[in-house]
């Protein structure tokens, strides 16, 4: 059977999808990630986008945008995020994904946070190979040291 989970570049046509998935109040709160007006979304995605620094692809599942996938420089370390639509949860889109751009980020040590109530993103990050570094208030942080 074929992996339906594919990474490739981001396009401008991928924003709006991005956009509506990080409006969801839904995935903001599982994520506690505050959300953004559309203003704010596009110049957040166009700075990242500039940024040489940033490695960044569309998580792609049965031909579908299911989310993006990044890893960022952050206070000196190098750090993994990613965020997958509601409509895809549950199918192990997230869990393949950060396997496939772990291959592409070589990076080590690398970070992962999430917040403690979002036992699913733990979950991928466990299954990736990352491990409970410490917690920081309401998040947890796990570190890939190999």
């Amino acid at each position: 059977m074929m992996d339906e989970t594919q990474l490739r570049d981001v396009s401008d046509c991928d924003l709006p999808v991005f956009f509506e998935d990080q409006a969801d109040s839904e995935a903001s709160q599982m994520a506690a990630f505050a959300t953004r007006d559309r203003e704010a979304f596009m110049a957040h995605w166009a700075k990242i986008r500039a940024n040489e620094n940033v490695l960044i692809r569309t998580i792609l599942y049965d031909k579908q945008v299911a989310g993006n996938i990044l890893s960022f420089e952050m206070e000196g370390h190098r750090e993994v995020g990613y965020w997958i639509g509601r409509e895809f949860w549950g199918k192990g889109i997230a869990t393949k994904a950060l396997m496939k751009f772990l291959g592409m980020e070589k990076t080590r040590p690398l970070y992962g946070f999430v917040a403690k109530h979002n036992l699913g993103s733990r979950r991928v990050l466990e299954k990736c190979g990352f491990q409970v570094s410490s917690e920081d208030g309401n998040k947890i942080i796990l570190l890939l040291k190999e």
